[in-house]
């Protein structure tokens, strides 16, 4: 019986792998087909032994690969802070070492030692929860990283600052103030949110935690509002096709302070999520509308949202009359008007010095007058 063949193995330490040779251990390597084979094995052994060369050199050429980043050692424990101004962050405690990164304005930071009039923090990584359909398809995250470094101490509120909550509080307004300028930096409204958690979560005993738990999340809310109002779906009629804000801290403002001005206020803006975009000339929209307005002011009568809310049913109902006018509908044309009345009569009585109550009763004069509220006066 013939002996069986042995195989032998040529192994390549710098890349992993293994070409494996069979041949008979007295037969010469002199046919064509075997040096082709031979020919072809030397040329993917070469081919491979310089990828991995290749590669090699390039990713010793990127400043810093495989080193670790002593910029990012955590203090074990220190006092939380924040900065009021984008702050630069430096490698040491001096400006003419290398800059690690811009702080920005209401980042959540630890200070983890101090020498002279410099602080030694790490930056925490500031998250915005977001809703798994927001999340972005395509481009990236725009959330900052977590660093270390030293920052200089001018500008920035620390826990054991004194009036630090009143500081924030300010600042923070500051902020939103700038957002609604024109002129003002495009991320002012974010750093006014992030001031406002940042006062909640230094200073948690502070008398200013609920308002400033209402403007972070009313800021949040505002920023949402805002972006989904330029999508495409933001004309679509029914409201579970247009984009939603995130009600998660509305709901939490709800049910940590109940029966408060800053739980009326929140429940007035969960009412934006079940809005039509576009009324598309149906009445059933502002009839939606206007039981949702009536009813946050039956639950609110005294919320400092009320007078707005019952402004709301009014022009709705205003809406409904010319709606039902021009379907033919004279009976419920009619009874659209009286409800409309009835409501800023209601306006009148509850807030005599409002400009919704004002406002209110111009609507009923175009009614009584017959001056259309919606669509085009026909004269």
């Amino acid at each position: 019986m013939r002996a069986s063949t042995p195989t032998h193995s040529a192994k390549s330490a710098e890349w992993g792998t293994q070409v494996a040779v069979s041949y008979e251990p007295n037969q010469k390597l002199t046919s064509r087909t075997s040096q082709r084979r031979c020919s072809r094995m030397v040329s993917v052994m070469k081919t491979r032994l310089l990828t991995s060369l290749t590669l090699t050199l390039l990713l010793c050429a990127v400043p810093g690969f495989g080193q670790k980043k002593s910029n990012l050692q955590k203090p074990m424990a220190g006092p939380r802070a924040t900065a009021l101004r984008v702050t630069v962050l430096y490698i040491s405690p001096d400006t003419s070492t290398q800059k690690v990164d811009r702080v920005q304005i209401g980042r959540e930071m630890v200070v983890g030692e101090k020498s002279g009039p410099w602080l030694r923090v790490y930056a925490n990584t500031d998250i915005e929860e977001m809703q798994s359909k927001d999340s972005p398809v395509f481009g990236t995250d725009e959330t900052p990283p977590p660093v270390s470094g030293w920052i200089e101490a001018r500008g920035i509120v620390i826990e054991t600052t004194p009036n630090g909550d009143q500081i924030l509080m300010g600042a923070a307004a500051n902020q939103e103030a700038l957002a609604s300028d024109p002129r003002g930096p495009a991320n002012a409204a974010r750093s006014a949110r992030l001031l406002y958690r940042r006062l909640v979560e230094m200073f948690p005993n502070s008398p200013l935690v609920p308002d400033a738990t209402w403007r972070a999340a009313d800021d949040q809310w505002q920023i949402q509002k805002q972006d989904a109002a330029t999508r495409p779906s933001a004309k679509e009629r029914d409201a579970y096709l247009r984009d939603q804000m995130d009600e998660d801290e509305m709901k939490k403002i709800l049910k940590l302070y109940p029966h408060t001005r800053w739980a009326d206020l929140a429940a007035f803006e969960l009412i934006d999520n079940k809005l039509c975009g576009d009324w598309q000339g149906s009445p059933k929209c502002p009839e939606k509308e206007a039981e949702y307005y009536e009813k946050f002011a039956a639950e609110f009568p005294d919320g400092p949202r009320t007078a707005q809310a019952l402004y709301q049913a009014v022009y709705r109902q205003a809406v409904l009359k010319d709606m039902y006018t021009a379907d033919g509908d004279d009976k419920r044309a009619d009874g659209a008007h009286n409800r409309a009345k009835d409501l800023a009569a209601r306006l009148r009585d509850k807030f005599p010095q409002s400009d919704f109550t004002w406002r209110a009763g111009a609507l009923v004069f175009k009614l009584d007058q017959g001056v259309p509220v919606y669509g085009i006066d026909p004269e």
